[in-house]
């Protein structure tokens, strides 16, 4: 069986000043939220304070100053997602476009698309949606069906539909993953990315899904005849499938696999500070360890970004036990405390309680399901 390890990473003095930037940032910036909108941090879009991010240099800290970025560490971009994420900061209009879209670029995208998209990235002024999975095919992403087709222009047009698309009525781009040549029995031969611009391409239709709360972070994309450009076609034509994983790498491993439930962890320590329980301190001592742990490892994974590897199957581990943790949570605050979730209540721990019970579902799907995962871990594990 072949053995995984997580690099162990020492918090220099460069890293723990910024840190303390960043909490005194958020404190400032954040000083009205109330627990129920800091729960909501991994859905919370705000563009403004995306904007703000931006201005500090806190987004597309890694990359290249002549994109716009700021050339530092893969662990102080770290840093900074990990503190908003704790703080309960609104994310959703840069996270996705800082966290992969943007790397996607860097690394595949021709020099025309690097200047003209990343510095608004890294400004926080551009917003990205994924455009991978697909009805009926879950989290096997070499079943898409999705099509792209030369047109005797050079142009590409676009049929097929994506699903679970988060923000993709407000983001301005999406990586749009599809077939450009074979058929579905080809599985990931043939399969392409290509750069979509949401605000400005004929025949996309984007409806609306809603989550248990009733809430729009969802959507499913229609593509019906739309034409792209032909230098829309990101890194090169057929390759979609490695690009793809290598994507794939960087949505799965970073603290967001475990945080954002935190708001509920914050209450329930808070309710229970002081009681004299032994089943409480048994469970926040755990849920404490457990948290340490996957730290520890996410943060393994981001030195392995920084040494230019490809952590694809440490990522997916993270990220099947972050799920794992958070869904945990709300059963395990549900057994020591008496309390009825309720999204309504002035009482900040049934109102967190309530929101993370309905948002938990998702969290073994976002980024691939567990199943999924486990087969990528088993396999390069030599256990399958």
């Amino acid at each position: 069986m072949t053995m995984l390890e997580y690099p162990v990473l020492a918090e220099s003095d460069r890293a723990r000043e910024l840190r303390s930037e960043v909490r005194a940032f958020l404190a400032r910036e954040l000083a009205g939220k109330t627990s129920l909108q800091r729960a909501e941090s991994w859905n919370g879009f705000d563009r403004e304070f995306s904007r703000k991010l931006g201005q500090q240099g806190w987004l597309g800290m890694t990359w290249p100053k002549e994109y716009g970025g700021h050339e530092r560490s893969a662990f102080e971009r770290y840093v900074v997602m990990e503190e908003t994420l704790a703080a309960g900061a609104p994310v959703a209009a840069h996270w996705i476009a800082d966290r992969q879209s943007g790397p996607s670029l860097l690394h595949y995208g021709t020099e025309e698309q690097k200047r003209a998209i990343l510095p608004r990235i890294a400004a926080g002024e551009c917003t990205f949606c994924i455009g991978m999975s697909e009805p009926d095919s879950g989290s096997d992403l070499a079943a898409t069906r999705t099509r792209a087709e030369r047109q005797s222009d050079g142009s590409w047009k676009v049929n097929g539909t994506k699903l679970w698309t988060t923000y993709g009525h407000e983001a301005d781009y999406m990586i749009l993953f599809c077939r450009t040549s074979g058929t579905t029995e080809d599985r990931q031969r043939g399969t392409s990315q290509l750069l979509v611009d949401m605000k400005s391409t004929p025949g996309i239709t984007v409806k609306p899904i809603l989550d248990l709360m009733g809430k729009h972070h969802f959507n499913e994309v229609h593509f019906e005849d739309a034409i792209l450009p032909g230098d829309a076609i990101l890194g090169e034509e057929g390759q979609g499938w490695s690009q793809v994983m290598s994507e794939l790498a960087y949505e799965r491993s970073g603290p967001e696999r475990f945080l954002s439930s935190m708001q509920l962890m914050t209450e329930l320590v808070r309710v229970l500070r002081g009681s004299d329980s032994d089943a409480a301190r048994l469970a926040i001592g755990r849920l404490f360890s457990h948290l340490v742990t996957l730290r520890a490892m996410s943060r393994g994974v981001a030195a392995l970004l920084e040494a230019g590897e490809n952590p694809s199957v440490h990522a997916a581990i993270v990220k099947d036990l972050g799920a794992t943790f958070e869904q945990d949570l709300p059963d395990i605050a549900r057994s020591l405390v008496d309390v009825q979730p309720d999204m309504e209540s002035e009482d900040d721990l049934a109102a967190v309680l309530a929101y993370t019970m309905m948002a938990a579902p998702s969290f073994s799907l976002r980024g691939g399901t567990r199943e999924i995962l486990r087969g990528i871990i088993a396999r390069q594990l030599g256990l399958r």
